[in-house]
């Protein structure tokens, strides 16, 4: 298998890069954390894309729990379908559910398991996956089966960073923090998402961006996810760089700002800090 260089949709520094083929060399799940919107679940995607190999994705939410991944018995149905007489209930595989885990340990070629978001399950979910993740294999009571990995999968986990992970878990990975983008990555991101758009533009947007996400008491950062959708308006209503600029006390909160930001506490922020701008503008020499 090569190495993970980025692709031509994502742009991959230099030290997450090492962090991938690290994780892949050393067969280790590869634990990515970073605030929402910046890239951690495309990334899973993008790498599937670079080595050519299938993608299975594993989305957790607040209620799933480690066995989800494994398998799950419908004991219900072949209890109805006893009842009807179905020919079906002579094989309890029937009623065998397979999850994410059990689709990549018997995937024909290399698949990523994209675990997604791993931080929304309850505290023991990480704990209850260690054995699984670290010999690649697990039993099936119902069918006295063991399903073991013959080519184990690259195994990329997501976090927002919303609790803490046991420490158990987090020595079985290799871990890489996205750090929020500098304005040169940014400017290469947005030029991979709209090639030909005219730098002035760019460079006003990201001051702009930089600066709401600069902003002291702000409750929710705009993302890179959120920067590409505003660029993208802009575009669409043909708001031009002057438009931008323009920085009176009436224009503090920027044009087609729903994009981003995200709640009413930040909008209110903006506007009071736009009303002390006009009340500061209206003073003598202010």
């Amino acid at each position: 298998m090569g190495r993970f260089e980025g692709t031509d949709r994502y742009i991959a520094t230099a030290d997450l890069k090492v962090a991938v083929n690290a994780a892949v060399a050393l067969e280790r799940p590869l634990l990515i954390k970073g605030e929402p919107g910046t890239g951690k679940t495309v990334l899973a995607y993008e790498i599937a894309k670079a080595f050519d190999a299938p993608l299975i994705t594993w989305h957790v939410k607040s209620t799933t729990k480690a066995h989800n991944g494994l398998y799950e018995y419908d004991a219900v149905s072949r209890l109805r379908d006893s009842q009807l007489g179905d020919e079906r209930v002579h094989d309890v595989r029937n009623y065998l559910k397979k999850g994410k885990l059990w689709e990549a340990f018997t995937a024909p070629a290399r698949p990523v398991l994209l675990i997604d978001e791993i931080d929304k399950a309850d505290i023991e979910f990480p704990n209850d996956l260690l054995q699984e993740l670290d010999r690649m294999e697990f039993y099936v009571q119902e069918i006295d089966e063991t399903i073991r990995a013959e080519i184990r999968p690259i195994v990329i986990i997501t976090s927002n960073n919303e609790k803490e992970l046991p420490d158990a878990f987090l020595r079985r990975c290799f871990f890489h923090y996205i750090r929020f983008p500098d304005a040169e990555t940014l400017s290469a991101i947005v030029d991979v998402h709209f090639p030909g758009i005219k730098p002035r533009l760019v460079a006003e947007a990201l001051k702009t961006f930089y600066e709401i996400r600069d902003t002291p008491g702000l409750k929710k950062k705009p993302s890179t996810s959120e920067l590409l959708d505003w660029l993208k308006l802009l575009l669409v209503e043909d708001i031009d760089a002057e438009t931008l600029r323009e920085k009176t006390p009436n224009k503090l909160i920027p044009p087609l700002h729903g994009a981003l930001l995200k709640n009413e506490q930040d909008i209110h922020l903006f506007e009071r800090l736009a009303f002390l701008g006009r009340r500061d503008g209206g003073r003598p020499g202010g």
